[in-house]
């Protein structure tokens, strides 16, 4: 049985909890586990007054953590998943991914549900996809953009400098925080961020026996769901700022993908979905690529590029 190990993770209270929650899944296989957990400063945590929509694709909470991987500083990365880029350095890989916690985005308001806001509510994001999808579902939102922590971001509410804020019911659940959530939006009126709701355990390539380790943490159905999600974004040209979302739900050895593009303007948007064998989730996530291709997604990628 392994040893020891040491993981890597942002140093937010979330991402801490995350990489704790990490630890305890792998003490359970091994109960003598020894681990140290090293908290590494990323360009997104250091960069916090720019827009997240400057920064699609790089991996900005990531990069730093990859780097202290490829230099041995610690034996994994814990990531939340949204936030890792399609595109993974030939030097690392991702061994595992963990159970899914709910996909949904949230809204925590101190005025009621989102359809009970007054008009011209202050709705707090970083994040274009959620503004594309706010203002389509109510036009006379103000979207305010938002950074931080978040405790940050709460307390804005709280402090009656926003209304409400969107965030991923994830974040919330495993803070511990739900009794905030005031609603749980549709998954079919928002669709999340790929990948939202699970964990990535990233690992150097050629370090076999911490990629066997923690692949007992792998959630098989988890797995076939964001990665059909990914190459649905990988086909639609992974990095660009056009928001892009995709959610993937595996029921038996099907599988079935929803996706949205959006204009960069949130003037136009495209909802599609496809099914297919779970056992082949790239294949689902390509062609749904496809479809939304043949639907005009491109010209939205195109102007979001522009």
């Amino acid at each position: 049985m392994r040893g020891s190990i040491t993981i890597g993770t942002r140093g937010s209270k979330l991402a801490l909890v995350q990489a704790e929650w990490v630890l305890a899944r792998l003490r359970e296989l091994n109960p003598g586990l020894e681990a140290s957990i090293v908290k590494i400063v990323t360009r997104g945590d250091q960069e916090i007054d720019t827009g997240l929509d400057k920064f699609v694709g790089q991996g900005i909470f990531v990069k730093e953590l990859e780097r202290a991987l490829i230099d041995g500083k610690i034996d994994l990365a814990v990531h939340s998943l949204k936030d890792m880029p399609i595109t993974i350095p030939d030097e690392l890989s991702l061994a595992a991914v963990t159970l899914r916690f709910d996909p949904r985005d949230v809204l925590i308001s101190r005025s009621g549900r989102l359809t009970e806001l007054a008009l011209g509510s202050k709705i707090g994001t970083g994040s274009i996809r959620r503004t594309v999808q706010l203002l389509t579902y109510r036009s006379d939102l103000e979207i305010c953009e938002v950074r931080g922590n978040i405790d940050t971001r709460l307390q804005k509410v709280f402090k009656g400098e926003l209304d409400g804020i969107v965030i991923a019911a994830a974040a919330m659940i495993r803070m511990g925080w739900e009794d905030k959530i005031t609603e749980y939006l549709p998954a079919e009126h928002f669709v999340p961020a790929v990948g939202q709701g699970a964990l990535g355990i990233e690992v150097r390539s050629s370090d076999k026996e911490t990629a066997t380790f923690v692949s007992y943490v792998n959630h098989e159905a988890t797995w076939q769901s964001v990665a059909a999600e990914r190459a649905f974004l990988q086909a639609l040209g992974g990095g660009c700022r056009s928001p892009i979302a995709a959610l993937g739900m595996v029921s038996g050895n099907t599988l079935k993908l929803e996706g949205m593009v959006a204009s960069a303007s949130g003037s136009h948007i495209l909802r599609c979905s496809e099914e297919g064998n779970a056992l082949a989730p790239e294949e689902v996530g390509i062609r749904l690529a496809h479809k939304m291709v043949e639907m005009g997604a491109l010209d939205y990628i195109v102007e979001a590029q522009a």
